[in-house]
């Protein structure tokens, strides 16, 4: 897998997908505050905590370096809205994940910034395979993986901190070969 240089910068033509730094906290603090974002979310606290989140922010830079994840905060007209990253990279796969603010749902911004990680994960990163998933009461976010050449592989049954029980993710893959 290539190295990506800290901090890059993609842009679209709506966002700009940069690093988080700690500045981010309170924004994040307050997107993850919405129980209709946070359910979403496998493995986020619900609520959040101060601690967690810039414990979390904090970590982003090692992972960078590490190559094992690339989370991108997301920009929109001047302010952050969510995030879109590429995690648990390993022998040339990864697991594209996003979330963003309620208030912005429904505009395409996720497939939007999704494309531009997934575009990054082929052509900077020399990943081959990504997965991906989504709770099954949210078919919005296996929208747009269908977008971007996802299909869906099977489901999984996980634990969900924010919602603490058992849910039911669709999982989905994307080769290379495969994306549009």
């Amino acid at each position: 897998m290539a190295a990506l240089p800290y901090p890059t910068v993609l842009t679209t033509s709506r966002l700009t997908l940069r690093p988080f730094t700690a500045d981010d906290t309170a924004v994040v603090m307050a997107i993850q505050s919405n129980w209709n974002v946070t359910r979403n979310l496998r493995l986020a606290p619900y609520p959040p905590t101060w601690d967690a989140l810039s414990a979390w922010l904090a970590g982003h830079a090692d992972e960078w370096a590490a190559g094992t994840a690339f989370r991108f905060a997301l920009e929109w007209e001047g302010r952050v809205i969510g995030c879109c990253d590429l995690d648990e990279i390993d022998d040339a796969t990864g697991e594209l994940g996003y979330w963003l603010t309620q208030a912005v749902w429904g505009k395409g911004l996720a497939t939007e910034a999704a494309r531009a990680v997934v575009d990054l994960a082929w052509t900077r990163l020399g990943l081959t395979t990504l997965r991906s998933g989504h709770v099954e009461d949210n078919p919005n976010s296996g929208r747009v993986l269908r977008k971007l050449g996802f299909r869906l592989t099977g489901a999984q049954r996980l634990w969900s901190n924010p919602r603490e029980d058992w849910i039911v993710q669709r999982v989905y893959h994307v080769g290379r070969s495969d994306w549009r």
